[in-house]
């Protein structure tokens, strides 16, 4: 992937139009440098699966079109994941400069690929709980409430995965660069519904973390 000044996405293999009247669309945020884990976090093995590869399966098959993967760091060793993916690579060259920049990145790049998007789902490569039943559920919810975002609810706080509607996508082109979305989220409650996710604290941040919950610990844990 060449570096440019502007985001540089590609579509890896195109997908077919979603059949919903309203197309629901992915942001996955994959361009941490991962340096407490001593390895790209994205490509730490779960289960048989890339951590990267686990959300980027249950955000295709919860139906969601497109799928952003904003890559940064790592970008060269994700290819082999992303090749044979059905979803629109972007290199975020500001990564370092905070989440603020990546998602920024992921929404311009969705917009680009596809002008007539509903909503985007704000996905994480570290929560191992997240799957397509949970993605689903946080569209099915905005569908029941007509709420402009769409939040997990874990740990006494709110936050991803978590959906929001174009109406909102300014404000999330507007972030700074080391805001996250969360700070959108808890703007204004009014406009958020919540989803009960506990399972949603739980991350994977070092090899102690992957030990824990490779051994079991997330099938144990409580939805």
């Amino acid at each position: 992937m060449q570096p440019s000044n502007a985001p540089a996405s590609r579509r890896f293999q195109s997908g077919e139009m979603s059949r919903s009247s309203e197309r629901i669309g992915a942001v996955i945020l994959a361009a941490g440098g991962s340096s407490r884990s001593g390895q790209p976090k994205q490509l730490i093995p779960f289960r048989g699966r890339t951590l990267v590869r686990r959300i980027i399966d249950a955000a295709c098959e919860a139906d969601c079109s497109p799928v952003v993967v904003v890559t940064g760091s790592e970008d060269e060793k994700l290819h082999s994941e992303l090749d044979h993916a059905n979803v629109v690579a972007v290199q975020n060259q500001k990564w370092q400069r905070g989440i603020g920049s990546s998602i920024r990145c992921g929404i311009e790049a969705l917009t680009n690929s596809s002008p007539d998007i509903a909503a985007s789902v704000l996905l994480v490569c570290d929560q191992p709980a997240v799957d397509a039943r949970v993605i689903q559920s946080l569209i099915a919810l905005r569908e029941t409430t007509g709420k402009s975002i769409v939040a997990s609810s874990y740990a006494d706080t709110l936050g991803v995965p978590a959906l929001f509607t174009r109406s909102v996508f300014e404000e999330l082109l507007l972030l700074d660069d080391k805001a996250g979305a969360k700070s959108i989220v808890l703007r204004s409650r009014e406009r958020v519904a919540s989803f009960s996710f506990p399972k949603g604290q739980i991350d994977i941040d070092s090899w102690e973390d992957w030990e824990k919950l490779d051994g079991g610990a997330l099938t144990t844990a409580g939805r």
